[in-house]
């Protein structure tokens, strides 16, 4: 018999996230057109097409959503060990894109495809995970052991987070250390030698950061205006500071209650990137205080669902795999609305599932097919316990008693 035949059907998926998901992106879709629509109007580069920007993430939403059904229907577990299929070619492009890929923005982390990019470090996230969720759940109490478990797993995190910063992409590099640290955490890793790696990476990040200004300080010194400019960004608000001063301007305009949708005016050319990295910024200042307290608590009922499914996986893999992927996602998250109100430096990552990009929403949508898949398994679990129960009751049927009992 197979699989399926001995542990019964597999079960349904988790209803409130894939809800959850649906509704920020259709409303991520809204307001990436909102945000870029004008923005486009006015431009030739994009032909003057009001639906340039909301075309082509309709198109990733697509390919995005049909991941997230193919994996849906995969049972997770094959993941455990069919993840190097994934890790090795994602490795690979990560490896060559801060020598062969595209310049924009002052960050080398594309490969042009036509007018189309892709962003090698978005898949790497993903295979990070699985990558991490398979070695620790095969070590088991190894894990523990620094030296055997702990620290070749760290070296595998510094690698990656190396060859991002090779882009050099900050922002980035910062999501897959969080949360991969949340990963190792969750894995049973000795917070001690957590807390000894920490400051050993941050020794070294203070070295590196070091000679890296020695050999080229002019790229530094807008780099270090950027990550200060935030604790007065009026002192320079036409150069480091312009990015935040426009981004609480749109934040102020808004109020409590908003401009109203498509109202927004700073994203007239005003707010730099509106519909990627700044569109929190427009949803504030369409929809206002209120708009936006509405919406986070949406995203935030969106990663705890998340986090709900993941405790709930009867294996440690699955609940890994789970933890690291809303990790990812609510780290993202924090990074990127917390440089937009200005309580962290501005790393120019972006807002997942609602922001533009093609390489982003596809992982996004792929890690959340995996977490469903996860969550099939915990409904199955849970059915087969709750007819088992049913099944042991005085007042069943004497038929299921009696088969019960033949088993």
């Amino acid at each position: 018999m197979n699989a399926q035949q001995q542990n019964g059907p597999r079960g349904r998926p988790d209803f409130p996230l894939l809800i959850l998901t649906l509704l920020l992106v259709g409303f991520g879709l809204v307001m990436v057109f909102s945000a870029s629509s004008n923005y486009t109007l006015a431009s030739d580069a994009f032909n003057r097409d009001p639906l340039y920007f909301t075309k082509r993430q309709l198109v990733w939403i697509a390919a995005g959503s049909f991941l997230l059904l193919v994996l849906m229907n995969i049972p997770y577990r094959r993941f455990k060990k069919g993840y190097v299929l994934f890790f090795i070619p994602a490795m690979i492009l990560l490896a060559l894109v801060p020598f062969v890929g595209e310049e924009r923005y002052g960050a080398r982390s594309w490969f042009g495809v036509g007018s189309l990019g892709i962003q090698p470090t978005e898949f790497a996230k993903l295979a990070l995970i699985l990558y991490l969720g398979a070695v620790i759940a095969k070590m088991e109490e190894r894990f523990r052991d620094f030296k055997r478990g702990l620290l070749p797993v760290t070296f595998v995190i510094a690698f990656v987070c190396a060859l991002i910063m090779l882009q050099p992409d900050l922002g980035s590099a910062m999501v897959v250390a969080l949360f991969a640290a949340v990963i190792l955490f969750a894995g049973g890793a000795n917070l001690k030698h957590l807390f000894a790696l920490g400051l050993l990476a941050s020794v070294l990040i203070a070295v590196w950061v070091s000679v890296s200004m020695l050999l080229d300080p002019g790229s530094w010194s807008y780099r270090i205006a950027r990550l200060t400019s935030y604790l007065r960004p009026l002192e320079d608000e036409l150069d480091s500071g312009y990015h935040l001063v426009k981004s609480l301007e749109a934040l102020g305009h808004g109020g409590l209650t908003g401009a109203g949708f498509g109202h927004s005016v700073q994203k007239l050319k005003y707010l730099p990137f509106p519909y990627n990295d700044f569109i929190y910024a427009v949803i504030g200042e369409e929809f206002g205080f209120i708009g936006s307290v509405v919406f986070l608590l949406t995203y935030l009922a969106f990663i705890w669902r998340g986090i709900i499914i993941s405790l709930r996986c009867p294996d440690l893999y699955g609940t890994l795999v789970g933890i690291g992927i809303m990790s990812m996602i609510g780290i993202q998250a924090f990074i990127n609305i917390g440089g937009v109100v200005g309580a962290i430096p501005i790393t120019g990552v972006t807002l997942p599932l609602i922001s533009y990009g093609g390489s982003s929403i596809i992982v996004t949508l792929a890690s959340i097919g995996i977490l469903l898949s996860i969550s099939r398994e915990y409904n199955r679990v849970a059915r087969i316990e709750q007819e088992a129960t049913r099944g042991a009751r005085p007042d069943a049927p004497r038929f299921g008693v009696v088969q019960a009992r033949r088993r």
